[in-house]
Protein backbone atom coordinates (compact mmCIF):
# COMPACT_ATOMS: atom_id res chain seq x y z
CA UNK A 1 0.00 0.00 0.00
CA UNK A 2 3.06 2.32 0.73
CA UNK A 3 4.76 1.53 -2.30
CA UNK A 4 1.44 2.31 -4.47
CA UNK A 5 0.59 5.70 -2.30
CA UNK A 6 3.95 7.17 -2.81
CA UNK A 7 4.04 7.99 -6.30
CA UNK A 8 0.76 9.87 -5.70
CA UNK A 9 2.17 12.29 -2.92
CA UNK A 10 5.41 12.70 -4.24
CA UNK A 11 5.20 15.06 -7.06
CA UNK A 12 3.31 17.51 -3.99
CA UNK A 13 5.25 18.31 -1.54
CA UNK A 14 7.51 20.43 -2.53
CA UNK A 15 4.48 22.95 -3.81
CA UNK A 16 2.97 21.83 -0.01
CA UNK A 17 6.47 23.03 1.23
CA UNK A 18 6.85 26.33 -0.77
CA UNK A 19 2.58 26.90 0.52
CA UNK A 20 3.60 26.78 4.37
CA UNK A 21 6.88 28.65 3.87
CA UNK A 22 5.29 31.17 1.64
CA UNK A 23 2.52 31.77 4.35
CA UNK A 24 4.84 31.69 7.22
CA UNK A 25 6.66 34.68 5.69
CA UNK A 26 3.68 36.67 4.71
CA UNK A 27 2.05 36.16 8.12
CA UNK A 28 5.30 36.84 10.14
CA UNK A 29 5.45 40.51 7.81
CA UNK A 30 1.98 41.64 8.73
CA UNK A 31 3.06 41.10 11.99
CA UNK A 32 6.18 43.01 11.98
CA UNK A 33 3.83 45.73 10.11
CA UNK A 34 1.34 45.68 12.97
CA UNK A 35 4.54 45.88 15.87
CA UNK A 36 5.27 48.89 13.54
CA UNK A 37 2.37 50.57 13.46
CA UNK A 38 2.09 50.25 17.46
CA UNK A 39 5.41 51.56 17.78
CA UNK A 40 4.46 54.50 15.52
CA UNK A 41 1.15 55.31 17.20
CA UNK A 42 2.41 54.60 20.78
CA UNK A 43 5.60 57.71 20.01
CA UNK A 44 2.15 59.93 18.36
CA UNK A 45 0.33 59.25 21.56
CA UNK A 46 3.80 60.43 23.48
CA UNK A 47 4.08 63.55 21.61
CA UNK A 48 1.02 64.90 21.89
CA UNK A 49 0.90 63.88 25.72
CA UNK A 50 3.77 66.06 25.97
CA UNK A 51 2.35 68.40 24.13
CA UNK A 52 -1.09 68.54 25.26
CA UNK A 53 -2.16 69.99 28.55
CA UNK A 54 -5.42 67.97 28.74
CA UNK A 55 -8.16 66.66 26.47
CA UNK A 56 -10.54 69.67 27.11
CA UNK A 57 -8.62 72.27 25.77
CA UNK A 58 -9.11 70.30 22.28
CA UNK A 59 -5.71 69.91 21.77
CA UNK A 60 -4.69 66.37 21.41
CA UNK A 61 -5.66 65.99 18.41
CA UNK A 62 -4.42 69.64 16.89
CA UNK A 63 -1.34 68.71 15.47
CA UNK A 64 -0.52 72.51 14.00
CA UNK A 65 0.07 73.74 18.18
CA UNK A 66 3.68 74.65 18.23
CA UNK A 67 5.41 76.29 21.09
CA UNK A 68 4.85 76.29 24.91
CA UNK A 69 3.02 78.77 26.86
CA UNK A 70 3.35 79.39 30.38
CA UNK A 71 2.57 81.80 33.36
CA UNK A 72 4.60 83.48 36.28
CA UNK A 73 3.67 81.38 40.32
CA UNK A 74 3.88 84.24 42.30
CA UNK A 75 1.27 85.44 45.18
CA UNK A 76 -0.38 82.86 47.55
CA UNK A 77 -3.48 80.25 46.73
CA UNK A 78 -5.65 82.80 45.33
CA UNK A 79 -3.38 84.62 43.21
CA UNK A 80 -2.17 80.90 41.71
CA UNK A 81 -5.38 80.26 41.20
CA UNK A 82 -6.08 83.35 39.07
CA UNK A 83 -3.06 82.77 36.96
CA UNK A 84 -3.28 79.12 36.48
CA UNK A 85 -6.97 79.85 34.97
CA UNK A 86 -6.05 83.12 33.15
CA UNK A 87 -3.25 80.57 31.47
CA UNK A 88 -5.62 77.73 30.86
CA UNK A 89 -8.12 80.32 29.12
CA UNK A 90 -6.02 82.18 27.31
CA UNK A 91 -4.21 79.00 25.94
CA UNK A 92 -6.98 77.51 24.47
CA UNK A 93 -8.26 80.77 22.76
CA UNK A 94 -4.43 81.33 21.33
CA UNK A 95 -4.59 77.56 20.69
CA UNK A 96 -1.03 76.96 22.12
CA UNK A 97 -0.22 74.45 24.81
CA UNK A 98 -0.55 75.35 28.49
CA UNK A 99 2.13 74.55 30.93
CA UNK A 100 2.89 75.31 34.90
CA UNK A 101 5.91 76.24 36.58
CA UNK A 102 6.82 73.56 39.62
CA UNK A 103 5.54 76.10 42.35
CA UNK A 104 2.12 76.49 41.48
CA UNK A 105 2.16 72.46 40.44
CA UNK A 106 3.12 72.22 44.56
CA UNK A 107 0.27 74.94 45.68
CA UNK A 108 -2.18 73.61 43.58
CA UNK A 109 -2.03 69.86 43.29
CA UNK A 110 -2.13 69.20 46.90
CA UNK A 111 -5.80 70.41 46.94
CA UNK A 112 -6.98 70.32 43.30
CA UNK A 113 -7.34 67.89 40.66
CA UNK A 114 -5.39 70.25 38.41
CA UNK A 115 -4.53 68.90 34.80
CA UNK A 116 -1.93 71.43 32.95
CA UNK A 117 1.82 69.59 32.87
CA UNK A 118 4.36 70.54 34.61
CA UNK A 119 7.42 72.84 32.88
CA UNK A 120 9.86 71.88 35.07
CA UNK A 121 12.72 74.54 35.66
CA UNK A 122 15.71 73.00 33.60
CA UNK A 123 13.45 72.87 30.68
CA UNK A 124 11.94 76.40 31.29
CA UNK A 125 16.07 77.68 31.59
CA UNK A 126 16.79 76.77 28.15
CA UNK A 127 13.75 78.45 26.52
CA UNK A 128 14.11 82.34 25.30
CA UNK A 129 10.88 83.54 26.85
CA UNK A 130 8.48 86.22 25.41
CA UNK A 131 7.48 88.02 28.63
CA UNK A 132 3.95 89.13 28.26
CA UNK A 133 2.08 91.42 30.83
CA UNK A 134 -1.63 91.38 31.76
CA UNK A 135 -3.91 93.67 33.06
CA UNK A 136 -5.97 91.72 35.51
CA UNK A 137 -8.83 92.59 33.06
CA UNK A 138 -9.88 90.31 30.11
CA UNK A 139 -8.69 92.73 26.94
CA UNK A 140 -9.15 92.22 23.05
CA UNK A 141 -5.58 91.87 22.48
CA UNK A 142 -5.47 88.83 24.41
CA UNK A 143 -7.34 86.95 21.76
CA UNK A 144 -4.47 87.16 19.64
CA UNK A 145 -1.30 86.68 21.71
CA UNK A 146 1.96 86.89 19.53
CA UNK A 147 4.69 84.17 20.17
CA UNK A 148 5.28 80.85 20.64
CA UNK A 149 7.01 80.96 23.56
CA UNK A 150 5.16 83.45 25.69
CA UNK A 151 5.23 83.48 29.70
CA UNK A 152 2.55 85.32 30.72
CA UNK A 153 3.00 87.59 33.82
CA UNK A 154 0.98 90.12 36.66
CA UNK A 155 -1.60 89.01 38.99
CA UNK A 156 -4.46 88.22 36.80
CA UNK A 157 -7.78 86.94 38.70
CA UNK A 158 -10.58 88.08 37.16
CA UNK A 159 -13.71 86.23 35.49
CA UNK A 160 -13.63 87.65 32.48
CA UNK A 161 -10.93 86.12 31.23
CA UNK A 162 -12.41 82.12 31.81
CA UNK A 163 -15.92 82.59 32.95
CA UNK A 164 -16.82 81.40 29.68
CA UNK A 165 -15.18 78.23 30.56
CA UNK A 166 -16.69 78.12 34.12
CA UNK A 167 -17.49 74.22 34.13
CA UNK A 168 -14.24 73.23 32.91
CA UNK A 169 -12.90 75.90 35.24
CA UNK A 170 -14.76 74.17 38.17
CA UNK A 171 -13.46 70.58 37.25
CA UNK A 172 -10.09 72.08 37.28
CA UNK A 173 -10.29 73.36 40.92
CA UNK A 174 -12.26 70.31 41.80
CA UNK A 175 -11.15 69.31 45.38
CA UNK A 176 -9.28 65.82 46.20
CA UNK A 177 -11.77 63.38 47.94
CA UNK A 178 -9.54 63.49 51.28
CA UNK A 179 -9.93 67.40 51.26
CA UNK A 180 -13.95 67.42 50.56
CA UNK A 181 -14.71 64.96 53.00
CA UNK A 182 -13.27 66.38 55.46
CA UNK A 183 -14.42 69.59 55.25
CA UNK A 184 -17.69 67.98 54.81
CA UNK A 185 -17.90 66.21 57.73
CA UNK A 186 -16.72 68.48 60.19
CA UNK A 187 -19.59 70.68 58.76
CA UNK A 188 -22.62 67.94 58.76
CA UNK A 189 -20.96 68.55 62.50
CA UNK A 190 -22.44 71.39 63.24
CA UNK A 191 -25.67 72.74 65.06
CA UNK A 192 -27.64 75.59 65.35
CA UNK A 193 -29.09 75.91 68.81
CA UNK A 194 -29.72 71.95 69.18
CA UNK A 195 -30.73 71.76 65.53
CA UNK A 196 -28.95 70.81 62.08
CA UNK A 197 -28.71 74.35 59.89
CA UNK A 198 -30.94 74.40 56.96
CA UNK A 199 -28.44 76.81 54.73
CA UNK A 200 -24.09 76.95 55.43
CA UNK A 201 -22.83 80.32 54.82
CA UNK A 202 -18.64 80.54 54.27
CA UNK A 203 -17.55 83.68 55.63
CA UNK A 204 -14.08 84.78 54.77
CA UNK A 205 -12.41 87.37 56.24
CA UNK A 206 -9.00 89.09 54.72
CA UNK A 207 -6.91 91.25 57.57
CA UNK A 208 -3.20 89.95 58.05
CA UNK A 209 -1.15 92.61 55.98
CA UNK A 210 -4.22 93.97 54.25
CA UNK A 211 -4.74 96.12 57.77
CA UNK A 212 -1.77 98.13 57.24
CA UNK A 213 -1.39 98.04 53.21
CA UNK A 214 -4.60 99.10 52.33
CA UNK A 215 -4.70 102.44 54.17
CA UNK A 216 -1.39 103.13 53.42
CA UNK A 217 -0.43 102.04 49.93
CA UNK A 218 -3.98 101.90 48.80
CA UNK A 219 -6.23 104.70 50.42
CA UNK A 220 -8.90 101.68 51.31
CA UNK A 221 -9.65 99.88 54.17
CA UNK A 222 -10.68 96.44 55.56
CA UNK A 223 -14.02 94.85 56.26
CA UNK A 224 -15.33 96.19 59.74
CA UNK A 225 -17.37 95.08 62.20
CA UNK A 226 -20.43 96.93 61.43
CA UNK A 227 -19.78 95.59 57.52
CA UNK A 228 -19.92 91.44 58.61
CA UNK A 229 -22.83 92.60 60.34
CA UNK A 230 -24.71 93.72 57.78
CA UNK A 231 -23.69 90.16 55.82
CA UNK A 232 -24.78 88.26 58.02
CA UNK A 233 -27.99 90.09 58.80
CA UNK A 234 -28.76 90.00 54.94
CA UNK A 235 -28.55 86.04 55.24
CA UNK A 236 -30.23 86.25 58.24
CA UNK A 237 -33.30 87.54 56.53
CA UNK A 238 -33.36 84.93 53.30
CA UNK A 239 -33.26 81.76 55.67
CA UNK A 240 -34.72 80.32 58.51
CA UNK A 241 -31.79 78.88 60.60
CA UNK A 242 -28.75 79.23 58.58
CA UNK A 243 -25.08 78.70 59.97
CA UNK A 244 -21.81 81.43 59.45
CA UNK A 245 -18.65 79.34 59.49
CA UNK A 246 -16.08 81.75 59.90
CA UNK A 247 -12.54 81.55 58.33
CA UNK A 248 -10.14 84.28 58.01
CA UNK A 249 -6.06 84.76 58.77
CA UNK A 250 -7.02 87.20 62.02
CA UNK A 251 -9.36 84.80 64.23
CA UNK A 252 -8.71 86.64 66.74
CA UNK A 253 -10.18 89.48 65.46
CA UNK A 254 -12.87 88.01 64.41
CA UNK A 255 -14.28 86.47 67.53
CA UNK A 256 -14.00 90.31 69.32
CA UNK A 257 -15.84 91.43 66.10
CA UNK A 258 -18.20 89.18 65.07
CA UNK A 259 -21.38 88.47 67.43
CA UNK A 260 -21.93 84.67 67.72
CA UNK A 261 -24.45 85.34 70.74
CA UNK A 262 -26.91 83.66 68.49
CA UNK A 263 -25.70 80.15 68.44
CA UNK A 264 -25.46 80.83 64.33
CA UNK A 265 -21.54 81.64 63.77
CA UNK A 266 -18.57 79.08 64.35
CA UNK A 267 -14.86 80.12 64.08
CA UNK A 268 -14.00 77.55 62.26
CA UNK A 269 -11.11 77.64 60.36
CA UNK A 270 -7.10 77.53 61.23
CA UNK A 271 -5.97 80.83 60.08
CA UNK A 272 -2.68 79.08 58.91
CA UNK A 273 -2.00 80.56 55.34
CA UNK A 274 1.01 78.27 54.68
CA UNK A 275 -1.79 75.99 54.75
CA UNK A 276 -5.19 77.05 53.16
CA UNK A 277 -6.32 73.77 52.19
CA UNK A 278 -9.31 73.32 55.13
CA UNK A 279 -10.16 77.21 55.42
CA UNK A 280 -11.03 76.84 51.83
CA UNK A 281 -12.26 73.40 51.17
CA UNK A 282 -14.54 74.59 54.18
CA UNK A 283 -15.69 77.69 52.14
CA UNK A 284 -16.40 76.10 49.09
CA UNK A 285 -18.48 73.19 50.38
CA UNK A 286 -20.53 75.84 52.00
CA UNK A 287 -23.92 77.18 49.70
CA UNK A 288 -23.32 80.66 50.01
CA UNK A 289 -20.53 83.41 50.48
CA UNK A 290 -19.46 86.07 52.91
CA UNK A 291 -16.36 87.61 51.79
CA UNK A 292 -14.30 90.97 52.29
CA UNK A 293 -11.18 91.58 49.93
CA UNK A 294 -8.77 88.93 47.96
CA UNK A 295 -8.74 86.83 45.83
CA UNK A 296 -8.79 83.86 48.21
CA UNK A 297 -12.59 85.13 49.24
CA UNK A 298 -12.99 86.04 45.30
CA UNK A 299 -12.11 82.36 44.17
CA UNK A 300 -14.37 80.76 47.07
CA UNK A 301 -17.51 82.50 46.23
CA UNK A 302 -16.41 81.87 42.73
CA UNK A 303 -16.64 77.68 43.35
CA UNK A 304 -19.14 77.85 46.37
CA UNK A 305 -21.96 79.28 43.46
CA UNK A 306 -24.96 80.08 45.23
CA UNK A 307 -25.17 83.78 46.85
CA UNK A 308 -21.95 86.37 47.37
CA UNK A 309 -22.21 89.53 49.78
CA UNK A 310 -18.59 91.51 48.93
CA UNK A 311 -17.39 94.62 50.34
CA UNK A 312 -17.79 97.14 47.93
CA UNK A 313 -16.35 100.64 46.92
CA UNK A 314 -13.19 100.27 50.23
CA UNK A 315 -11.01 102.09 48.33
CA UNK A 316 -10.85 106.03 47.67
CA UNK A 317 -11.95 107.19 44.37
CA UNK A 318 -8.33 108.27 43.66
CA UNK A 319 -6.87 105.41 44.87
CA UNK A 320 -3.55 104.05 42.73
CA UNK A 321 -5.20 100.64 43.49
CA UNK A 322 -7.89 101.72 40.79
CA UNK A 323 -5.38 101.63 38.35
CA UNK A 324 -4.34 97.74 39.04
CA UNK A 325 -7.98 96.52 39.91
CA UNK A 326 -11.34 97.11 38.13
CA UNK A 327 -13.80 96.18 40.75
CA UNK A 328 -16.53 94.89 37.57
CA UNK A 329 -14.24 92.38 36.52
CA UNK A 330 -13.32 91.11 39.86
CA UNK A 331 -17.05 90.50 41.38
CA UNK A 332 -19.34 88.44 38.98
CA UNK A 333 -22.65 90.97 37.57
CA UNK A 334 -25.27 88.91 40.06
CA UNK A 335 -23.14 89.41 43.57
CA UNK A 336 -24.56 91.98 46.36
CA UNK A 337 -21.93 94.42 47.67
CA UNK A 338 -22.21 96.58 50.56
CA UNK A 339 -20.20 99.63 50.65
CA UNK A 340 -17.54 99.95 53.13
CA UNK A 341 -17.13 102.87 55.71
CA UNK A 342 -14.25 105.00 54.04
CA UNK A 343 -14.76 107.70 56.78
CA UNK A 344 -11.87 106.27 58.97
CA UNK A 345 -9.47 107.27 55.64
CA UNK A 346 -10.75 110.71 55.85
CA UNK A 347 -10.04 111.40 59.38
CA UNK A 348 -6.12 111.32 58.27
Amino acid sequence: MLSMQAPFFFPTAPFLLFVFAASTIFHLQQRLGKIQHTWEFETLELVTTETSPSPRLGHQTSPQLKGMWTINAIGRLGNQMGEYATLYALAKMNRRPAFIPPQMHSTLAPIFRITLPVLHDSTASQISWQNYHLNDWMEEQYRHIPGEYVRLTGYPCSWTFYHHLRAEILQEFTLHDHVRKEAQNFLRGLQVNGSRPSTYIGVHVRRGDYVHVMPNVWKGVVADRRYLEQALDWFRARYSSPIFVVTSNGMAWCRENIDASRGDVVFAGSGIEGSPAKDFALLTQCNHTIMTIGTFGIWAAYLAGGETIYLANYTLPDSPFLKLFKPEAAFLPEWVGIAADLSPLLKH
